[in-house]
């Protein structure tokens, strides 16, 4: 069975190109539901300049505080209002981000699907066959992922699941930079944030 298209055949590499050009294509579709659902409404833009204004300014008072040294002899004993506001500014920041990251799960469920059908379509095109090969012999588990399903002995051997999860993971976040999609300064904590060690 001829995995690769006709025009592509006579390629040298013309089955990695296949997944790479799946892979563009696939990451263009995701982002575009991602437009259509999320980036284009005013809610998303809103909860964006909160937490860019929330983190510009948690940095702002924070160099502030780090620039007056002499004050921290004083906070040990009494916590200044100053300490209070930027306590203040971390707590809408974190809420603001878990506030994105679920407004985020209206097209993952959509982008999900995306992704579980061209899986599914590359695995019936390529199992079994290798569709690239590695500059390196790989270890352990790089060597499993890199040739899982093949055949043969040959550790150089790519599979295509793992050209697609290296293509997946590189070019949609690219994309996101490019497009101007990627996620705002200080919205790095997502649904489940690390505690806050001070309120400990």
């Amino acid at each position: 069975m001829a995995a690769t298209p006709g025009f592509l055949s006579s390629f040298r590499y013309g089955d990695a190109l296949t997944v790479v050009g799946i892979s563009v294509c696939t990451a263009l579709v995701c982002e575009a539901i991602s437009w259509v659902l999320i980036y284009r409404t005013a809610s998303y833009r809103a909860l964006r300049s909160s937490i860019d204004k929330a983190s510009k300014k948690l940095e702002s008072m924070k160099a502030t505080t780090g620039a007056s040294s002499a004050a921290a002899a004083s906070a040990s004993l009494r916590k200044p209002s100053k300490a209070k506001k930027m306590d203040r500014v971390e707590s809408s920041l974190k809420e603001s981000s878990r506030d994105l990251s679920l407004f985020k799960f209206k097209s993952g469920a959509v982008v999900a699907l995306v992704l579980v059908v061209v899986f599914a379509l590359l695995n019936s095109l390529f199992e079994g066959k290798p569709v690239a090969k590695l500059p390196f012999t790989p270890f352990g588990l790089v060597m499993k992922m890199s040739h899982r399903g093949l055949q043969g002995t040959d550790a150089t051997d790519c599979s295509m699941a793992f050209l697609y999860f290296l293509c997946s993971i590189s070019i949609r976040t690219n994309l996101q930079k490019f497009l101007g999609f990627s996620p705002p300064r200080g919205a790095s904590g997502g649904l489940f944030p690390m505690p806050d060690p001070k309120t400990n």
